[in-house]
């Protein structure tokens, strides 16, 4: 059984920041690349921000310049600060990794349940 847990959200004013956390845990034989998505009511999940093990991140356009993605491996956790936060930021943001279980298990895609930003004045 593998878990991804986020935390961090909350509601926040134009312009503040949030730091969401996501921690893996179960059975983890290695995690190659994990990221950061959202929804927003009656959209698409859509990608935020991903990085690689090695530490090479990719992100939205959106995203550039405001965001900021690492992870630290020894603790199989994936971060995302986000800073100038605006409206158009609220959605649910949800973890997903890239988990494999086992030597010579294929690995898969897991996600978590979600954590809700809401920025609002």
């Amino acid at each position: 059984q593998v878990q991804l847990v986020e935390s961090g959200g909350g509601l926040v004013q134009p312009g503040g920041s949030l730091r969401l956390s996501c921690a893996a845990s179960g059975s983890i034989f290695s995690i190659n690349a994990m990221g950061w998505y959202r929804q927003a009511p009656g959209k698409q999940r859509e990608l935020v921000a991903a990085i690689t093990r090695g530490g090479s991140t990719n992100y939205a356009d959106s995203a550039k310049g405001r965001f900021t993605i690492s992870r630290d491996n020894a603790k199989n956790t994936v971060y995302l600060q986000m800073n100038s936060l605006k409206p158009e930021d609220t959605a649910v943001y949800y973890c997903n990794a890239d988990i494999s279980r086992a030597i010579g298990v294929p690995s898969r895609d897991y996600w978590g349940r979600g954590t809700q930003v809401t920025v609002s004045s």
